[in-house]
């Protein structure tokens, strides 16, 4: 007797679901793209649990994590192959058998041996101009620090894009920062009210590398009280903030590199008035040859140090006082 067609049929079907279960998950089909557009010549190899391998930030996401980054939106044209980036790679898409197939033409994991200028030229492809147009001459730049030491391109969350988290990026080469914006006195950098570049174009040649083309500049973006012109200016101040505060943190309030007297008289000496030694006063007194190095120090009368506005007396005034 006959099998029935429905029987038949049914058969057919399960064996046909039970191959599909079987089928490994990067069998794709090699005439589809799954995240890319011309991803195919990839995916039928790769799939969701290939890692996008080890780097400097120690994050490993899956090759297909990409689809969930800008370099994975299909609707733009703009939008990178898996080739474009890590070339045609022939010897490694028609490998076949056992072993390590031969790495891709141009390789970005912290191991490559690709060289960081290739590397970059692919970034650059896309990437240069706008706030990226010194990266050439920048400090980076010159150092053969590659975009992939700080960017991940597979990952879903680059670190070194997030407010909370790109210190961390950034502080595996800037260590010595990394512990001044642990100090008590600090920009909110760990509070994550700003981060590095907040101050720092990394990408630019400017001089270390501001957003900014000076320190103080850059210093003024947020203390504008601080600009001037002032009548009486205090020629530190217009000259470099850095010459009295270390921007990234120390143990003295105000970010100063050294208390007051000590800091003032590194410029300021017996000129005009007496240096002080460190010392509380023997007793009661008005004169100023020992009561500068008492609390505030030389801003318990020079209370104006960044510039004074003040013409009601110009000795005072002057002076930066009130």
């Amino acid at each position: 007797m006959g099998i029935p067609k429905l029987f038949l049929g049914l058969m057919v079907a399960l064996g046909v679901a039970a191959a599909s279960l079987s089928a490994p998950a990067f069998a794709a089909d090699p005439a589809n793209d799954l995240v890319l557009k011309g991803d195919a010549r990839c995916t039928g190899c790769h799939d969701e649990s290939d890692d996008a391998g080890p780097n400097m930030i120690d994050l490993h996401p899956s090759v297909l994590s990409i689809g969930k980054t800008k370099h994975g939106t299909r609707a733009d044209g703009r939008t990178p192959t898996c080739t474009d980036c890590h070339g045609d790679s022939d010897k490694h898409v028609k490998h076949r058998g056992s072993g390590t197939p031969p790495l891709t033409d141009v390789t970005f994991d912290k191991k490559s041996k690709t060289d960081a200028t290739t590397k970059n030229g692919v970034c650059l492809t896309c990437h240069e101009g706008s706030k990226r147009i010194g990266w050439q001459g920048s400090k980076h730049g010159l150092n053969d620090v590659a975009c992939t030491s700080c960017h991940q391109v597979h990952a879903k969350n680059d670190k070194v894009m997030g407010k909370f988290t790109q210190i961390e990026v950034c502080s595996t080469c800037h260590k010595e920062q990394r512990t001044q914006v642990t100090k008590p006195s600090h920009h909110p950098i760990i509070e994550g009210k700003m981060n590095c570049a907040s101050c720092h174009n990394v990408h630019s040649d400017t001089p270390k590398q501001l957003v900014k083309d000076s320190t103080n500049d850059t210093c003024y973006t947020c203390h504008m009280e601080k600009r001037g012109p002032f009548v009486h200016n205090h020629q530190p101040v217009t000259e470099d903030c850095g010459i009295c505060h270390q921007p990234h943190g120390t143990s003295i309030s105000g970010m100063l590199k050294s208390r007051a007297p000590f800091l003032c008289q590194e410029c300021h000496s017996q000129s005009g008035h007496p240096g002080q030694v460190f010392a509380l006063p023997a007793g009661r007194t008005t004169g100023t040859s020992s009561v500068g190095t008492v609390a505030r120090g030389c801003l318990n009368c020079h209370t104006n140090i960044h510039g004074g506005n003040s013409t009601l007396n110009n000795v005072q005034a002057r002076d930066f006082r009130r």
